[in-house]
């Protein structure tokens, strides 16, 4: 066996070395491949490692080209370019060479001269003045090494900084903001700093009314012979700076123009519009309510021009979901008042569109169907740029349960949701147009018809009313004031019942339930900020409650036959909280390590001795613990099945814990692939004899199940197809001292669409 191994290990070295051998081979005799570029740091002056591993991935990154993408150690697409020759017209040879496959990077003395200078450009914006990059290169199998050599001294650092101190209102205007100022004595000398250090400034003045000033109009200047490697900074206005920059703006009059074009005739426009809370609205459709224009406008007659309100401002019409383009422009009306005429064009979208959606389903419980929902939306629908979806859905689903007998599973529904962009409620709350995100009011309804053949049919009935608002870019919360959930089964076969009768789980998945109570939901995302930094972070909690003022009013207590009925159904009630915190490191932009602890806990009591089924956690599938079936896992030690070929009922449970790791890396510009470690399971709080083992107690930790596996990912732009295949390392529901395996017997295949988490 070893000598077999061996045999394996010296061809695939072999193979590789072949492979590396022939990455130059189709170059002329005056061509070189770029094989790598290096940076080296002399410096004069001890040098922190910190800051030089700092100094050297800066240099580096500014090098261009890159040599060409390495795999498991080799040039895989370049090796695919290069074998695939020269194709005529398309086909298969053509998809791999320039799809696939990546033609060799060059290297070029001009190239590596004008890097030379980049980097010496670079060390002297940084303040390493007077100091020189060398490079040298290294030529072997007409493959090509450029090593540059930065010889630095020690960093110029600030000494003093002086901004204008004379008595105008600028001068004083940049004299109140010094203790914001990006340029501090005792710091490095940056370039960059000193631009950003500008445009600080002419954003505060931006934000007092001086609107004409430009960040051009600010000089810095810098002595660096004041000795011991030190600067002296003086910021100016400069004298070419208009008279203009130098005063302060307010608004005149605002006009709105809807679907109106900027060429058009202004003047002639505004004699028709309409006036409503002191601005001017032109809407010759009557396409929206003034209200709804006027709410989200934050500049005034009277206000003194501020940049952040006129962003602010474009921020809350795009949010509204009903303009596809927006334009503001700004008119100087009175020189000597310094008056703005305040235009805005707003291009509505199409009001009303209509989706289908057709996706196939088939799942490791040996089923197969399909779904369609088609989904109509209207913006705008009661002139308040309101939203209206209107979704229709209807799925069909065949399972084979084995021994020759198949069941059908048919699915009807349809879901409605009004958002409305503003807060209603029956008390006053302040108009909260500083925001640059809408709030909304939702309403949702909806209906599902869901018929087992064999089993039984289920009537669900769902509606609510809550509010969504978001803080900032990475903040959303959402309140429910009222959910109301109301499910009934109907048409229960004979053979089912005679299960139900034996087997309280499956009874309970479906017993009439009438759940109604509020929730709150906060969500915390870096992912959504514009520029994401090497940390990422994800946070999600829920708390969930149900009829528990009811409860408590009514006198609710099943353990003493007080149930307590709404249409003459009991009433659910319980305290359910839910948590799922994610972190991403970024080693690069397709290179993620995704880690995520997620569980939650359902208490019910008072009217209600389980949580409704609806309610309760599961743990298994394509999004959780990958090794094992859907939903499929627990509780706690109790064995449901994950066999193959194998009808395994949902497992519900009251606690779960989860955690999951998985590292994320790209082959090609649509292929990537992963490696993860999933574990976790759920737990009942109270005893359930159908179950034995279930409930949580203080060994919960020698009863976590733990899978690992690997994905392949295809990233279609439009979405991402993800096959995940798992193999359990650690069954709980195995004898003490037998649950740690390695079962393939029981690996899981996953098929979804996006990222686990």
């Amino acid at each position: 066996m070893k000598q077999g191994i061996t045999r394996w290990t010296l061809f695939a070295i072999s193979t590789l070395v072949m492979v590396a051998c022939r990455e130059s081979k189709y170059l002329e005799s005056n061509e070189y491949l770029l094989d790598k570029s290096s940076i080296k740091i002399n410096s004069s002056v001890t040098l922190a490692r910190s800051k030089k591993r700092q100094l050297v991935s800066e240099l580096k990154d500014l090098l261009r080209p890159k040599p060409n993408s390495k795999f498991l150690g080799f040039r895989f697409k370049l090796w695919v370019y290069n074998i695939m020759g020269q194709p005529k017209g398309k086909g298969i040879r053509n998809f791999l060479r320039n799809k696939v496959g990546e033609p060799p990077v060059l290297a070029t003395m001009s190239a590596i001269e004008k890097n030379r200078s980049v980097l010496q450009n670079h060390l002297e914006n940084s303040g390493y003045f007077h100091d020189t990059v060398r490079v040298d290169t290294i030529v072997q199998n007409k493959k090509l090494t450029s090593v540059y050599t930065a010889n630095i001294g020690r960093q110029y650092t600030i000494k003093k900084v002086e901004y204008p101190s004379d008595s105008s209102n600028l001068s004083r205007e940049i004299q109140m903001g010094i203790k914001n100022s990006l340029l501090k004595p005792g710091d490095p000398y940056e370039l960059d700093v000193i631009k950003n250090e500008r445009a600080r400034i002419d954003r505060r003045l931006k934000q007092k009314g001086y609107y004409y000033f430009n960040p051009d109009y600010l000089l810095v200047i810098v002595d660096s012979t004041v000795g011991d490697q030190k600067v002296d900074m003086r910021v100016i206005v400069k004298r070419t700076a208009p008279e203009k920059a130098r005063e302060v703006y307010r608004i005149n009059e605002v006009t709105v123009f809807v679907d109106n074009e900027i060429a058009s005739d202004t003047n002639q426009a505004i004699r028709a519009s309409k006036q409503y809370d002191g601005y001017t609205i032109e809407d010759p459709a009557n396409k929206f309510k003034p209200e709804t224009i006027a709410r989200e406008l934050v500049f005034r007659p009277g206000d003194i021009y501020n940049r952040k309100e006129h962003d602010l401002t474009l921020s809350r019409l795009v949010n509204l979901g009903v303009f596809k383009f927006i334009k503001i422009r700004f008119e100087e009306t009175d020189t000597v008042r310094n008056l703005l005429n305040t235009y805005y064009y707003l291009t509505t979208t199409q009001k009303k569109s209509i989706r289908f959606e057709v996706s196939g389903i088939t799942g490791s419980d040996n089923s197969n169907g399909g779904l369609i929902t088609t989904t109509w939306r209207n913006r705008n629908s009661f002139r308040g740029a309101e939203l209206f979806t209107l979704s229709v859905y209807g799925g069909l689903e065949r399972q084979n349960l084995g021994s020759g007998q198949y069941t059908n599973i048919n699915k009807l529904g349809t879901d409605l949701n009004l958002f409305l962009p503003r807060i209603i409620a029956p008390f006053g709350i302040a108009r909260q147009n500083k925001n640059p995100f809408v709030p909304k009011t939702r309403i949702n309804a909806g209906y599902e018809f869901y018929q087992r053949t064999d089993q039984y049919t289920l009537n669900s009935f769902k509606t609510g009313y809550s509010y969504v608002w978001k803080r900032k870019t990475e903040i959303e919360e959402q309140l429910s004031l009222l959910g109301i959930n109301f499910v009934s089964p109907t048409n229960i076969t004979p053979e089912f019942q005679d299960q139900l009768d034996t087997n309280i789980t499956l009874a309970r998945s479906i017993e009439r339930q009438f759940i109604i109570g509020p929730t709150y939901n906060f969500q915390y995302n870096t992912l959504l900020r514009p520029r994401r930094g090497k940390n990422d972070f994800y946070f999600n909690g829920n708390i969930d409650l149900s009829a528990n003022l009811m409860g408590i009013i009514s006198g609710a207590d099943i353990n003493h036959g007080k149930v307590k009925q709404i249409f003459s159904i009991p009433f659910s009630q319980y305290i359910r909280g839910e948590v799922d915190f994610r972190h991403y490191l970024n080693f690069s932009r397709n290179t993620i390590l995704a880690s995520r602890i997620t569980g939650g806990i359902g208490y019910a009591y008072g009217n209600s001795s389980t949580m409704p089924f609806i309610k309760e956690f599961f743990a298994g599938g394509a999004n959780d613990i990958r090794a094992f079936r859907s939903r499929s896992l627990g509780p706690g030690t109790y064995y449901g099945g994950n066999k193959k070929n194998e009808f395994v009922p949902d497992q519900p449970g009251d606690i779960k814990i989860e955690l999951n790791s998985e590292f994320r890396f790209k082959i090609f510009s649509w292929l990537k692939w992963a490696f993860f470690v999933d574990a976790g399971n759920v737990w009942t709080l109270r005893a359930d004899t159908s179950r034995p083992g279930s409930m949580f107690t203080s060994q919960f930790l020698q009863q976590i199940g733990i899978g690992v596996g690997m994905g392949l990912r295809l990233d279609l732009s439009i979405l991402i197809l993800r096959f995940d295949l798992g193999v359990p390392i650690r069954e709980p529901y195995k004898p003490a001292g037998m649950r740690w395996v390695f079962d393939t017997e029981n690996q899981v295949l996953n098929f979804a669409i996006g990222y686990p988490f």
